[in-house]
């Protein structure tokens, strides 16, 4: 059995809330400013953590 990557849970965690965000009952550029805040962080931890 696998065991998962602190970094790879936390970027899926993000992907997730950038989602949300998308969904969020507030104003274009807030949701993709929130996505966006978001995403990049995934995108960090999938660097450092070797999430593939």
């Amino acid at each position: 059995m696998r065991t998962l990557n602190p970094s790879k849970i936390r970027a899926a965690a993000h992907r997730a809330m950038a989602l949300a965000a998308l969904h969020a009952n507030s104003s274009l550029a807030t949701r993709l400013s929130r996505y966006n805040a978001h995403m990049s962080k995934a995108r960090a931890l999938e660097a450092v953590g070797g999430a593939q």
